[in-house]
């Protein structure tokens, strides 16, 4: 069982189209490709049913006038198809005037043939209904008044087919039979295409739904760097007199005579120091370096100074480092991702004290880091809600937020993140992050690289 939070490595080109109007726009673009979709149907349809009408029951229609509709519709759909690639947005005026030009095809296709006699004048309610679901308020009840004046016009102009009176006939009769294939038309594309649209209306519910839990866990996030940067401030001089108070103590007689309380000041001071290097991590993630500018390093120097790093402050039993990753390239030493993988390793450590692995490699243009241990795993339902705040199965008060902010640096950076129980028993985190994110040129380096390899 595996659980993954966060985006792909294209996230940040897809952010513009991802907020609140961009997924709006992403449905009403996808309804008109439905409605395109239903007039190529229209098409076949029509010239199938001029055919057999023709040829098989014997009626007469002006033919050169209908197939003229035909083709037409089939420019206009043509048309819309380009439009659609040249400029993706879809108003709703659009919409409503591609039903207009359907509504249109359908009048002058009832008028050639039977007016209002003709059992297909049903098909008014097919483009009723899509109005209904597509359009806005004032646009839907034009397309009813629309095509009620229309059916109005037809009955008032139209020339009626001259069909044996045979109603009684049941399916025997021509009107009748007309009828039911024009009910089976209304009903499966209705099923159909409203179906697709409304699929089409939930996908984005549940986008706009996503993004503002995004928003949600974003505020939550802000209100936690507040809340630290003034606690860094707070504990940076308490931090600072305890440095050097240690550093007198070093040199005081009843230390220096008594080894074993000479190492514990060793201790404490080391300790006092990672405190320090964790204020000023802190401080340096909200934009307060003390003196500190970004550094240029490169993927494997940063994970080996990292690595190093942590484990001179954290006991571990046994710690594997795996390099899979290749050819080694320049980057951008982030003190966020620094701390986002330090955050991993200490969850492990805490699961697992005896083994940690951290492995390291490349798949195409993503950085991927995967940090494995052999303590209990993760329990099914955390696997589900991977990324909220205050999951935790440590049981203490405020636990489970180190993965959570985890997830949201991860997917800042454009990336994602993975968390699976391993078959052989404990857990497995990786973190996914776009190259382009962290590279010291971004993506113009990941485009010289590969020019190099060719």
């Amino acid at each position: 069982m595996s659980a993954k939070v966060g985006a792909g490595p294209d996230a940040r080109s897809a952010s513009a189209f991802a907020g609140p109007a961009g997924a709006h726009d992403a449905t009403v673009r996808k309804n008109m490709q439905q409605l395109i979709q239903l007039r190529w149907i229209a098409v076949l349809g029509q010239i199938a049913t001029i055919a057999v009408v023709d040829s098989g029951f014997d009626i007469a229609l002006p033919l050169n006038y209908m197939l003229a509709v035909v083709a037409g519709l089939v420019v206009f759909n043509a048309a819309s198809l380009l439009r659609l690639r040249l400029r993706p947005k879809v108003s709703n005026s659009e919409l409503f005037i591609a039903l207009l030009v359907d509504v249109g095809a359908l009048t002058v296709q009832l008028y050639l043939s039977g007016g209002a006699t003709n059992p297909f004048v049903f098909l008014y309610l097919l483009q009723v209904s899509l109005g209904a679901v597509l359009l806005k308020g004032w646009a839907i009840w034009s397309v009813v008044a629309i095509t009620a004046g229309c059916f109005t016009g037809l009955a008032l102009m139209g020339r009626p087919l001259v069909l044996p009176p045979d109603h009684d006939l049941g399916l025997h009769s021509f009107y009748i039979q007309g009828m039911l294939i024009c009910f089976a038309l209304n009903a499966v594309l209705l099923v159909i295409f409203i179906t697709r649209i409304g699929g089409n209306l939930r996908a984005r519910d549940a986008r706009l739904a996503d993004l503002r839990q995004r928003a949600a866990e974003e505020e939550h996030i802000v209100r936690m760097g507040l809340l630290a940067s003034g606690a860094a401030h707070e504990l940076g001089t308490p931090l600072s007199t305890l440095a050097v108070i240690l550093g007198d103590w070093q040199h005081m007689p009843p230390f220096t005579i008594d080894a074993e309380l000479r190492q514990e000041i060793d201790e404490m001071q080391t300790q006092v120091q990672r405190c320090k290097s964790i204020v000023s991590g802190i401080l340096l993630s909200a934009g307060e370096a003390r003196g500190e500018a970004p550094q240029q390093t490169t993927v494997l120097h940063f994970i080996e100074d990292l690595i190093g790093e942590w484990r001179v402050t954290r006991p571990t039993g046994s710690f594997e480092y795996r390099n899979e990753f290749g050819d080694d390239l320049p980057i951008i030493s982030d003190s966020a991702l620094k701390q986002t993988i330090c955050n991993v390793l200490d969850n492990a450590l805490e699961a697992s004290p005896r083994w940690i692995r951290l492995g390291i490699g490349r798949s195409g243009d993503t950085l991927l880091l995967t940090v494995e241990d052999n303590g209990p795993g993760f329990a099914p339902d955390m696997l589900e809600r991977l990324g909220t705040p205050y999951q935790s199965s440590k049981g203490r008060p405020g636990g489970g937020l180190g993965l959570f902010l985890v997830i949201n640096v991860a997917r800042t950076l454009g990336g994602s993140v993975t968390a699976a129980n391993r078959p052989e028993g404990g857990a497995a985190v990786t973190l996914a992050l776009p190259l382009a994110a962290i590279m010291l040129n971004g993506q113009e380096g990941l485009e010289n690289e590969s020019d190099g390899d060719e």
